[in-house]
């Protein structure tokens, strides 16, 4: 039943009363459909059988074009209006309308069999004691669910009891927020201790409150009412719809919100039909040309009034006036006669034609096979065919991180041990070599245990651990000992790392490589198998890591009884807890340290410290009253690690690169050089942010300032904004100068703009989530988009999914700058469908933002071509037809304006290599230069003028004009045989013009149709025609007898080069006085051969003084866990954490840089 009356709700638009509390009872069905919360099916598609006539043919109509089509259908059924057939009308208006609906059901069938998809899967729920396989969409809120491993989750669950200890689940959230790192979730114990018992789970009547359904991914607050005891509830207690069950064999859940409500679908956002700014455009001046195809009738209804008076009754003889019709019906209907005649200035061809133009530049990039991704075997893919020239005038791109920018994958790069620099590799001159998939790797198959698909190159590093040098050995043996890294060893030597952040993993990983391998932990010891010998410590205490901290430490007892305290943490915070001795070593590696961050890679620095018994008993005793005091638990702590953290000694740093995606970089400096803006929009933390910036050359150290804004507070944020406006643009006015003006069709909608501020120098902004939701409040959001604008590159960290598409929308509506928005993960979508244009990556981060996007590939550095090649042509393309299409109509329709007067009043470009060469070719599209109400009204004005010379120019030549035998040709179908003939003629010289790139293609149709035109003309004027259909063609011999005269070719000449000569004149003056960039590229073209792809190089070495800070976790880390006696039961082994061995991330597969090399090019059509 709530099915039924979710479905009529929604279909007739009853207002739901908005929820203020979700309030829910396990168990108990009747007394929570009370509530009518909807149920777990959703629905993404618009139409149904019954609604999508009526409901397509209302959006279908409210195109401007296609009211006037059918109201200019409804006027050719008047005969005494009509002075043509209405099927030359209704049969170009009903294929639009059906091509344009049978696109619209196949994308919402498509939508309806994905529904259908998702709504029937099985998932075993609770029903009146006993477990029952049910289909998704038959899930109730307050239902309990059983989970199994692998499993997606149905809907947003309170978890209530799993398989593993501590009720701990382990999820993958890719498809919520694109991260391949498992995220830790855990039950309340009062429900925990139910455990798989469905006695017990049955007889659970607790009863939930919390907050409304929302969007917020990170945020849940609530209360667990069980038996008069309140528990309270946040984000982790929850599992999120969209998540997948990882390493747990099975877990029991409470459905709080389903379907619609859930956090994913609220995430989703609204579906939106996007338009592209020409569409928008073109609305406006088809309104205008109505008003001018209006004014054109009234001007000939009035002459035709005038005529009928004056002239006209000379001419009943012949032409015989209906009863009761007099001058001023005449009149009358001789207006909406011109309006049917003069269509032609706003053709349905025109339409059509566009939307042909749109499915080919769709086929275009779905077929260009150097945006293919073979490993993953994905095509780019067009998802919409309405958006292709939007590419060509993008300003502001909107791009997440992870998954996006990165592959979320970490490599353990480089290190730095006891002063010495390993990872690196040099030629005999010293010069540092690049490395490449072919250099040489270190052998590891020496060790057992080693990760075959690690890999390291610097094999000098191998032999000082063979040699047995201490601080090496100390080293590795300091990676292998300190995190909070689970191990699971299905099979003997078949080790799979579990690690909350990919960093610990690869270290770990490194570890275990070089000889020393974590095996196993229990809550008292870790075991390690250092170079093929079995080690157990006693793991006294594991000092856990948090963001104030920034560092971790472990205290182990070695075999022979040695304590030692191994800490790794961010550079400045180990470096003022070292023993004075260490100076000296401590510049060496801060050298490297330098170097590492010069190359982008996240840097860590470890240290250790021998610690005597004595001093252990009593540091435990204070650390035991520290950890189970009631008041100031966090800060007693805080001390009691901070003395026995001090005068460590300094063992070296290591470096792990955040693997960005092959071209990353290259694609950000090209964009940038056709001067699109790029904001980074991600929901890491503003370290990791920081560090992706400067390693895809976003922050750079030359840029003047890097200004970051993390005031907590609204005044702080808004006076941290100002102090950075201030110092790039002294000058700027305190308040920002707002350009009110009205804009769309009949100039209804209200715009408001905020002009770009000029600033000297490149300066960037780093915004987190907090400030970012205080300058988003309405009294500040404009101070925001000052600042940021001002800036060369922002990025906005830990930001919700809702604050992403907000600061598009800010964009949007203040810059009027055409946006994208690229992302991979579902916390993209609503920032996709907010951008004028969505693009989504196809990865191993799920499909949210694929469905949901307008275009899709593999790679984010496809991304430059689909924008500098295909977008630029789109563009191109589509602006040189509006231009030539609306000369071409003008013309011809002014043509019959002027025969009006006289018969009593009775209507290309450079290849795809010369566009990635230079950048600067895009910025025309983003200035909307090549169509423009300006270029809208030339075009008007040029086909007046053309319109002048082809009437009267074959007019005067005509007129009292005699053959060559003495006998008249001045009849009105000879002339319009000239006319029509000079007309066909100028266009196509004109289309010649146009055209830049000549193929066989090009040849075929401009010939083909003259050709195709005299052969028409003459069958129309033969005698067989005049036999077979007397009454419809009477006039036998006309182009013959025409075109058999000299004159008649010499007035075509004449006609042709009056029209011409002026355009080519204007032409060659603009090019060599006012050249254009594609000008000067297109004449560069012409000289030079065919540019080469860039060589490749070794990167170079930026110098750098700022070291990025180790990034370990997003949250406090697994200390109390791994040291809790519970978090471990013998005998039971779990399912392994990945199910595809050969998965990157399985196998923590190191990946490298490749060239991206090009295919020889082959000659396009443009």
């Amino acid at each position: 039943m709530g099915s039924v009356v979710t479905y009529f709700r929604q279909l007739f638009g009853k207002e739901k009363k908005k929820e203020e509390e979700r309030y829910l009872r396990a168990n108990d069905r009747p007394f929570n459909l009370s509530f009518r919360y909807a149920n777990n099916a959703i629905r993404t598609s618009k139409y149904n059988i019954i609604t999508f006539l009526p409901l397509n043919l209302f959006e279908q109509f409210r195109r401007l074009a296609n009211a006037y089509f059918l109201f200019l259908f409804c006027l050719q059924l008047i005969p005494q209006v009509s002075s043509l057939s209405w099927f030359t009308t209704a049969v170009p208006l009903v294929l639009v309308l059906g091509i344009t609906a049978v696109k619209d059901a196949n994308d919402d069938i498509n939508r309806h069999r994905s529904d259908k998809q998702v709504n029937n899967r099985r998932v075993d729920v609770l029903v009146d004691g006993e477990l029952r396989n049910e289909k998704w969409m038959n899930v109730q809120v307050g239902d309990i669910i059983k989970l199994e491993n692998n499993q997606f989750v149905t809907a947003d669950l309170l978890l209530l009891s799993s398989s593993e200890p501590l009720n701990l689940v382990y999820v993958e959230t890719a498809e919520l927020d694109g991260e391949t790192n498992l995220k830790v979730k855990q039950a309340l114990t009062v429900t925990g201790e139910m455990g798989d018992s469905i006695d017990l789970l049955a007889a659970f009547k607790g009863e939930v409150r919390c907050e409304p359904p929302n969007n917020r991914l990170d945020k849940f607050k609530g209360t667990l009412t069980m038996d008069q005891q309140v528990s309270s509830l946040d984000n982790d207690k929850v599992l999120l719809r969209g998540c997948t069950l990882r390493n747990t064999e099975w877990c029991f859940g409470l459905v709080v919100f389903g379907g619609p409500d859930t956090k994913l679908m609220q995430n989703s956002g609204k579906t939106v039909f996007k338009r592209t700014s020409i569409d928008h455009l073109m609305n406006v001046l088809v309104l205008c040309i109505f008003g001018f195809l209006a004014t054109m009738c009234t001007i000939l209804a009035i002459g035709n009034a005038i005529w009928e008076v004056k002239e006209g009754s000379v001419f009943t003889a012949f032409l015989p006036r209906e009863n009761g019709i007099n001058a001023g019906l005449s009149s009358f209907l001789t207006f909406w006669s011109y309006v049917i005649v003069l269509n032609t200035v706003v053709p349905i061809s025109l339409y059509v034609s566009v939307e042909i133009i749109r499915l080919g530049n769709s086929f275009y990039i779905d077929w260009d096979r150097k945006m293919y991704y073979p490993k993953n075997d994905t095509p780019a893919q067009a998802r919409t065919t309405t958006l292709n020239e939007e590419l060509g005038q993008i300003k502001y791109i909107f791009s997440d991180k992870t998954g996006t920018l990165t592959q979320n994958i970490m490599s353990f790069n480089r290190c730095s041990i006891n002063g010495k620099a390993y990872g690196e590799l040099f030629d005999f001159t010293g010069q540092r070599l690049e490395i490449t998939e072919k250099t040489d790797k270190v052998d590891f198959s020496w060790n057992q245990l080693a990760d075959p698909k690690f890999v390291f190159h610097d094999q000098s590093l191998l032999q000082t651990v063979k040699d047995g040098n201490p601080e090496a050995q100390t080293f590795f043996r300091l990676l292998a000992l300190c995190h909070t890294v689970m191990p699971e060893e299905k099979t003997e030597g078949d080790l799979i790392y579990q690690a909350q952040s990919p960093d610990e993993g690869a270290l770990v990983t490194a570890a275990r490589n070089f000889g020393f391998v974590f095996r196993s932990r229990t809550p008292e010891t870790i075991t390690v198998m250092e170079n093929c010998r079995k080690v157990v410590y006693e793991l006294v205490a594991v000092l856990d890591f948090n963001n104030v901290r920034k560092r971790m430490s472990v205290i182990v007892r070695s075999p022979d009884g040695r304590i030692t305290l191994f800490c790794k943490g961010a550079d400045t915070i180990i470096y003022e807890r070292l023993h004075p001795s260490c100076s000296k070593l401590m510049g060496v590696t801060t050298k490297h340290l330098n170097d590492y961050a010069g190359d982008g890679l996240r840097t860590l620095v470890l240290a250790y410290k021998d610690l005597d018994e004595s001093y252990l008993a009593e540091w435990r005793q204070r650390h035991h009253e520290a950890i189970t005091s009631i008041e100031d638990r966090e800060e007693r702590l805080d001390e009691v690690y901070e003395e026995i953290e001090k005068d460590m000694m300094l063992l070296g740093a290591t470096a792990v690169e955040d693997k960005l995606q092959d071209g990353v970089p290259q694609t950000i400096e090209q964009l940038a050089k056709a001067d699109i803006k790029i904001w980074v929009l991600t929901g890491d933390k503003q370290e990791t942010a920081e560090n992706i910036g400067y390693s895809c050359n976003m922050l750079r150290e030359e840029m003047k300032d890097i200004f970051i804004v993390a005031a907590n507070t609204a005044e702080g944020v808004r006076e941290e904004l100002q102090t950075a406006r201030r110092k790039m643009c002294p000058e700027a006015a305190e308040e920002p100068s707002v350009i009110r003006s009205r804009a769309g069709l009949f100039w209804l909608q209200k715009t408001q703009s905020v002009q770009d501020e000029k600033v000297d120098g490149d300066y960037g902004l780093v915004i987190n989530g907090h400030s970012l939701a205080f300058a988003l409040e309405k009294n500040m959001q404009l101070e925001l988009l000052r600042t940021a604008c001002m800036c060369q590159t922002v990025i906005c960290c830990r930001v919700t999914p809702l604050q992403k598409a907000q600061v598009v929308q800010l964009v949007k509506k203040y810059k009027q700058a055409v946006t994208l928005a690229i992302g991979d993960g579902a916390n993209d979508v609503s920032m996709i469908k907010a951008a004028h244009i969505g693009v989504g990556i196809s990865g191993q981060e799920g499909m949210q933002a694929v469905l949901s996007s307008d275009f899709s590939f593999a790679q984010f550095r496809y991304l430059q071509r689909l924008l500098l090649v295909h977008g630029r042509w789109s563009y191109l393309r589509m602006c040189k037809f509006l231009q030539y299409f609306f000369y071409k109509n003008f013309t011809f329709t002014f043509v019959h304006f002027w025969y009006a007067f006289f018969c009593g009043f009775s209507a290309q470009d450079v290849n795809d290599r010369w566009s990635s060469r230079y950048p600067q070719l895009y910025s025309p599209g983003q200035l909307n230069l090549y169509f423009n109400k300006k270029i809208f009204v030339r075009c008007m004005m040029h086909s007046c003028y053309s319109s002048l010379i082809l009437f009267f120019i074959p007019w005067a030549a005509i007129h009292d004009t005699v053959r060559d035998d003495g006998k008249d040709i001045a009849d009105y179908q000879s002339f319009a045989l000239l006319a029509q003939t000079c007309l066909l003629v100028v266009v196509s010289i004109q289309l010649c013009l146009d055209t830049y790139y000549w193929t066989a293609v090009n040849q075929f149709f401009v010939w083909g149709s003259l050709a195709a035109y005299f052969a028409v003309t003459f069958t129309m004027y033969s005698n067989g025609m005049f036999l077979i259909f007397t009454s419809a063609f009477p006039f036998v011999g006309t182009a013959r007898n025409s075109l058999n005269q000299p004159n008649v070719w010499l007035t075509m000449f004449l006609a042709s080069l009056l029209c011409i000569l002026p355009v080519v004149a204007f032409r060659f003056i603009l090019i060599h006085f006012r050249p254009t960039i594609n000008d000067k590229v297109r004449h560069k073209m012409r000289k030079e051969a065919l540019p080469a792809p860039p060589p490749r190089r070794p990167p170079q070495r930026r110098p750098s003084t700022r070291r990025s800070g180790y990034a370990f976790s997003h949250a406090q880390g697994y200390g109390d866990l791994v040291t809790s006696k519970k978090f471990l039961r013998p005998l039971k082994s779990r399912p392994a954490l990945f199910i595809q061995k050969d998965s990157a991330l399985a196998q923590n597969e190191p990946q490298h840089y490749r060239t991206i090399t090009e295919e020889p090019e082959r000659s396009m059509s443009r």
